[in-house]
């Protein structure tokens, strides 16, 4: 799943008129760079929620993947990340999925994330692994990151007034039991994350790469910088 539904508030004035999936960096749309990570692993089925400016949005992936996409409209009323996924989960059936941000932006290391990610998720043990980035280093970022990482791979959440290790690298993998009894209402996927940590379910793993943070207009630069810088 593609989360594709938000209003990009902080990257306005550009998104005054254009969603912020696609907003291009080193001209490409966000979410297409999105849409080739998920090609390379062989994905067969996108599911995209849209609200915001839905119908550019809608045009865009179905120009770029035809029958491939399903949209899951909230046209009617955003239902934030959390709700957002609940909505969709008819859509993605009973096996565990991808959720990505559509403005999720890396660079790969040696080998692809996306294939790691898959590649290292349990069901027996995980509710949902997460792909994360070193907090100090990513492109565009200077906030204070999210997790602390144990050595078994589960997840806590930053100690107040520190400086987390991690920031999540928006894309993970989840279990369609993470969403159990949870109702298709306007949350965060904040919320997820705290009932997984109480259980013990929700795990990481570190970003083989740079990871790049387009938050703002002006992180659109310093994001094209390291892409050429990388593929000079």
């Amino acid at each position: 799943m593609v989360l594709a539904a938000g209003r990009g508030t902080r990257m306005r004035p550009l998104t005054a008129m254009t969603p912020k999936p696609l907003i291009e960096v080193a001209g490409k749309a966000l979410i297409d760079y999105v849409f080739d990570q998920l090609d390379a692993v062989g994905v067969s089925r996108i599911v995209v929620n849209v609200h915001y400016l839905a119908d550019l949005i809608e045009v865009h992936v179905r120009r770029r993947a035809g029958d491939k996409v399903m949209i899951s409209d909230e046209r009617g009323g955003a239902l934030d990340t959390g709700g957002g996924l609940v909505k969709a989960l008819p859509l993605l059936g009973d096996q565990p999925f991808i959720v990505a941000n559509s403005d999720t932006f890396w660079i790969n290391g040696a080998s692809s994330n996306m294939a790691r990610l898959l590649d290292a998720f349990d069901p027996k043990e995980m509710g949902a692994l997460l792909l994360l980035a070193p907090t100090v280093g990513a492109v565009g970022y200077d906030g204070p990151g999210d997790f602390e990482l144990s050595t078994d791979g589960r997840l806590r959440w930053r100690r107040e007034r520190t400086i987390a290790p991690f920031v999540y690298a928006g894309c993970a993998v989840f279990s369609p039991d993470a969403l159990a009894g949870a109702d298709a209402t306007k949350f965060p996927l904040t919320h997820v994350f705290d009932r997984l940590i109480g259980e013990g379910r929700l795990y990481g793993m570190r970003l083989d790469g740079l990871w790049l943070h387009v938050g703002t207009p002006g992180a659109i630069r310093e994001a094209e910088r390291a892409f050429f810088a990388s593929a000079a």
